[in-house]
Parts: C-alpha cells; structure tokens; sequence
C-alpha cells in the first residue's frame, strides 16, 4: 500500500510504502476517517511516536515501525519515491499507553474517571484510546475500579499491573519456543546453529529476552520492577549478557566492520609505491645494473627481420 501525503506548494506529494493487515486495505474507502496517522506518547520513553488507528472495522491500535536502508528508491505507478523507507503496522495492546498516564496519576492515590486520567497537551489525540470498544474490559487488569451511580472510577493497582506483564511475559517465551528462536548469551545465527539449539538455551535466557521485549512498552522504573517480580538474577560478568530483546528494525543497514575498498586495484597500486623497501630490496637496488637487460624485454614484440 502506498499512502500520499501533500507537500504543499505546488510539489508532488510524497509517498510511502507501507504493510498492512489484508482486511485494512478497503478500511479508508468505507470511511473518510476508517484510517488515521496520529502522534502519541511511546510509553517507555515518554517522546512523541506514529501510531495508526483503524477507527472503521476492528477499531484498532497499531503500532508503526520503520526499516531504512541507505541508497533504496521506491518505483511506484509512474513516478519513483526516492525515499526508500519500508513502514510496518502491527497490531498493539492500548493498555500500554493507558498505563502511562494510569502510573501519573498514581501519587495522587484516588479513584477517577478516566477521560481525567487520559489527558495530554503535548498529544491530545491521546482521547481516540477511549474510543477503543475492548478498552474498559482490559482496564481491570491494571487498575481497581468503583463504580458510583453508574459511572466507573479507576484507580492504578501495581500488583495487578505487574501480574498482568508476566503473562505478557510467559506468552512471549511460549511465541520464542514454538517459533525456535535462539535465545541465548552465544551469538545467534541460523548459518551456524541447527534448528535444535533453542533446545538447548536455559529457560532463564527466555525470561530475560522476553522481558527485554516487554519492557519496549513500558517505563524503566515499572521495567525495574518487573525484572524483580520475575526474579530475574543479576547477569553474570564473565559471560556476555544474553540478548534483553529481539533485533529490531535498524534505521540504518548492518555495514562491515572492515573498509573492504583497500582492496581495490588503485589502491594497491598506491599502497606499493608507498610502501617501505625490505634490506634485501635495498641490497638489490645497489647492485650494479649496467649492461644487464631489463626483463620486460623478454617479452616484447619481436623485431621484423629486413628483407
């Protein structure tokens, strides 16, 4: 799916490539708004980030990720995007944005409702996760709630929060298992580990990873936390920490650690004349070379024979 955007001016609109659900594709023609590119708060850094809405069939929360490549175009219809970038919608539970604003308001240790407890200045488009059907049936699992003349109150539960992220966290290792990802401290690669190794890694290594990988949705202090709860000991320092979390997408390609261009003919040339003599070379070069003739000569062309 390619989207454009307006650059104004007069110039062509920009477009980018994206990947959605199959049954996202018909969302925008159903509904002018079915589709909608927002900017929320990443709940573990606190900064802006892209989310996508589906306000037409699912109603649902997706999460954009980015793949970048150096030197990379894009051929679409007739025109060519030289912006090359590769964007991923993927599905994403809201109660990970709703929890950065429940976990604000937790010094102030009272019941609200919870369009007061979803307000941003700096991201206003925050008030769309009310608008999520699922959202009051997944509020239960984070926070305490009363219920007063038929409005509902909630209030941030710790305890409950963190129950609910070690399932998180038990559903990823069950995900890494069946899907036979390498987990452990060794470098991970299928080129040089069989399919079986997975077998092999500890289930402390799963718990680890799959903790790194939750903790991209939330804050380093509830991180911290859940670390605790999980009981995850201390990495040893005599081993290489096994990886906290799945390679993500990079925003630039992995490059060679080494420059690979000082192999080029030129450069060899160059390296050559530069280089410093060895004491049999500079031997060699006091020798004494008239009368001897230079072994190019060997190989030149003949001389014609005069008739």
């Amino acid at each position: 799916m390619a989207a454009g955007v307006d650059c104004g001016d007069g110039l062509r609109a920009r477009q980018y490539v994206f990947l959605l659900p199959e049954y996202l594709k018909d969302a925008s023609k159903k509904m002018k708004n079915g589709l909608m590119f927002v900017k929320l708060v990443n709940p573990c850094s606190g900064e802006g980030a892209i989310y996508l809405f589906d306000m037409c069939l699912q109603q649902q929360l997706f999460e954009i990720k980015v793949f970048k490549e150096k030197h990379r175009s894009w051929f679409i219809n007739q025109s060519v995007q030289s912006e090359g970038h590769l964007h991923f919608a993927t599905p994403m539970d809201p109660l990970f944005l709703i929890l950065h604003y429940l976990m604000k308001t937790e010094k102030e240790g009272k019941f609200q409702p919870l369009d007061q407890v979803v307000v941003d200045d700096t991201f206003p488009n925050c008030t769309l996760l009310l608008k999520l059907p699922e959202l009051e049936k997944l509020l239960g699992h984070v926070t305490e709630e009363k219920e007063i003349d038929s409005k509902k109150y909630y209030k941030y539960s710790k305890e409950k929060t963190l129950k609910w992220l070690e399932k998180k966290v038990n559903q990823t290792i069950v995900a890494l298992k069946t899907n036979k990802i390498n987990v452990g401290a060794r470098v991970q690669s299928a080129a040089f580990f069989p399919g079986d190794q997975a077998s092999s890694d500890k289930e402390e290594d799963y718990i680890r990873y799959a903790h790194g990988l939750i903790s991209d949705y939330i804050p380093k202090e509830l991180s911290d936390d859940l670390s605790k709860h999980l009981k995850l000991p201390e990495p040893s320092a005599s081993l290489p920490n096994p990886p906290s979390k799945k390679i993500k997408l990079s925003d630039e390609p992995v490059e060679a650690k080494e420059d690979y261009t000082k192999f080029n003919t030129k450069d060899l040339k160059t390296e050559k004349k530069n280089s410093k003599m060895t004491a049999a070379q500079k031997a060699l070069a006091k020798v004494d070379k008239s009368g001897m003739k230079s072994i190019d000569s060997f190989f030149g062309a003949k001389n014609k024979k005069k008739i």
